[in-house]
C-alpha cells in the first residue's frame, strides 16, 4: 500500500463509544485523521453526522470509496463480520475490544488481515497507554522484580444497575453479546494480563449467572490461573460490588508492586531478594528488610485518543502498533477459557480448543430470547455449570439483597 499524507475514516456504530470516538476526530483531537463517513442501521442517530456520507449498513460504507480505514464499533458478534469484509475490501481496520466473542471468530477474523500489503489491523486496548501499566511492564522487562511468584488482580469496580442492562436487548445475553462482565467489562484487563505475564497454561474459574442482576450471563466471576513455571494468578471481577476494587498485586522474589492509586505505583522492595535471604537466614522467623517505594505516575496517558493516533500514524508509516489486532485473540481466549471451565467444573487447558468453546455458546445462543421478570422479582442465582445441569433455561437472582 501506498503511504497517503492522511487517513479518512469511516465508523461502523453511531451509537455507544462510536460516537465517542467520532466526537474525538471530529474535534481535531487527532492530527492527519479525518472522519469522512459513518454508518449504523438505525437512521436517526445519522442525523447528528451532516456533512459525512451516512449508510445504514457497514457494506455500504465499505464499498463507498470515501475511507481508507474502518473503526468497528458495534455490538459484539459484527466485529468479525464486519472486521472480515473491511479488511477483505483491502482497508485499514480498528476494532473495538473485545475483537470477537469467541476464539473461532478470532481466528476467522484475524486470517482476513493482509499484512504483507501494509495493511494495518489494530485493537482498541487503551489501557496500554495507562502510563501505570507501561512502567509495570518495564519493571517486568528488565526484571527489577526478579523471578515472579504470585499474581492477583481484583478488579470489582464494574458497578452496574439494572437500568444498564434494560438499555438494550442485546446487552447481556448470549446470543447478543457472548458473555458478560469477561466480554463487555473486562477485555482491557484480560488483555493487560497476558501482555505483561503472558498466557496461563491451565484455568481454573467459577462464573456466576445473574447473581446481582436479572441477566443470562456471567455478572461475577473467580478465576485460578496456573503457569508451566509454577506461577499461579488469582483474577476476580464483578459488575455487583459497591464499592469496588481495582488492585493488582504482582510478588517476585525482589519485593511487591501493588498498582490500586491513580498517581503511583506502589514498590515494597526486598533489600535482599527473598529467595537468598531464606536460604543465608538463621532465624526461622525472619524475614528480609524493605524499602517502600512510590513511583508517581502523572495521568492516565492518551487512552482512546492514543490508540486513534498511534493507528493513524501506523497507516502512514511513522510508528509501530501498540495494539495490533493479532492480539486481541489472547484475552477472549481467556475469557472462554474461564467460561468453558466454570460449565464443566474443571480446568480447562490453555491453548483452548476453539471449537469446543463455540459449540457451547451456540447451544446458549440458540434458546428462546431472554425474557425479563417483573423488576421486583428476586430469587436464587445459579452458578453456570448448575444452569447448565438444570431443567430451567434461565438463571434467577439471589432471594434477598442481603443473601450470601
Amino acid at each position: 500500500m501506498n503511504k497517503p499524507s492522511s487517513v479518512r475514516l469511516g465508523i461502523v456504530g453511531a451509537g455507544g463509544m462510536g460516537s465517542v470516538h467520532a466526537r474525538s476526530v471530529r474535534d481535531g483531537k487527532i492530527p492527519q485523521l479525518e472522519l469522512t463517513a459513518i454508518a449504523d442501521t438505525h437512521p436517526q442517530r445519522l442525523e447528528a453526522f451532516k456533512g459525512l456520507a451516512t449508510f445504514t449498513s457497514a457494506d455500504a460504507l465499505i464499498a463507498s470509496g470515501k475511507v481508507d480505514a474502518v473503526l468497528i464499533a458495534t455490538p459484539h458478534y459484527s466485529h468479525t463480520t464486519i472486521g472480515i469484509a473491511a479488511l477483505n475490501a483491502g482497508l485499514h481496520v480498528l476494532v473495538e475490544k473485545p475483537i470477537s466473542v469467541h476464539k473461532e471468530d478470532c481466528e476467522k477474523l484475524i486470517a482476513a488481515h493482509r499484512p504483507d500489503s501494509g495493511q494495518i489491523f489494530a485493537a482498541m486496548f487503551n489501557q496500554r497507554t495507562d502510563p501505570r501499566y507501561r512502567k509495570v511492564k518495564q519493571m517486568l522487562t528488565d526484571g527489577t522484580l526478579g523471578k515472579l511468584q504470585r499474581l492477583n488482580w481484583i478488579i470489582t469496580d464494574w458497578f452496574r444497575c439494572e437500568s444498564y442492562y434494560r438499555s438494550g436487548g442485546w446487552r447481556a445475553t448470549w446470543a447478543g453479546e457472548g458473555g458478560g462482565v469477561l466480554l463487555n467489562q473486562c477485555p482491557h484487563q484480560l488483555d493487560l494480563w497476558q501482555w505483561l505475564f503472558g498466557m496461563p497454561q491451565r484455568v481454573t474459574a467459577h462464573c456466576q449467572l445473574g447473581r446481582f442482576h436479572e441477566i443470562e450471563v456471567e455478572d461475577s466471576v473467580t478465576a485460578l490461573l496456573d503457569y508451566e513455571n509454577g506461577v499461579q494468578g488469582v483474577f476476580v471481577t464483578t459488575t455487583g460490588e459497591a464499592p469496588g476494587t481495582n488492585r493488582l498485586e504482582i510478588v517476585g522474589e525482589n519485593g511487591k508492586i501493588i498498582v490500586e492509586e491513580e498517581h503511583c505505583i506502589r514498590f515494597i522492595r526486598n533489600e535482599v531478594s527473598s529467595a537468598t535471604f531464606s536460604r543465608a537466614s538463621a532465624e526461622g522467623f525472619a524475614k528480609p528488610p524493605v524499602w517502600n517505594i512510590e513511583i508517581p505516575v502523572e495521568g492516565r496517558g492518551p487512552q482512546h485518543d492514543g490508540i486513534l493516533a498511534n493507528f493513524t500514524q501506523a497507516i502512514l508509516g511513522q510508528e509501530e502498533l501498540i495494539a495490533p489486532a493479532s492480539e486481541g485473540i489472547r484475552s477472549v481466549e481467556l475469557g472462554n477459557a474461564m467460561l468453558l471451565s466454570s460449565i464443566r467444573d474443571q480446568p480447562v487447558t490453555v491453548p483452548l480448543d476453539a471449537q469446543a468453546y463455540a459449540a457451547e455458546l451456540k447451544k446458549r445462543s440458540s434458546r428462546p430470547p431472554f425474557e425479563r421478570s417483573p423488576r421486583d422479582r428476586t430469587v436464587k442465582f445459579w452458578t453456570l455449570r448448575e444452569a447448565s445441569n438444570a431443567s430451567l433455561v434461565y438463571p434467577p437472582l439471589c432471594n434477598s439483597p442481603n443473601s450470601p
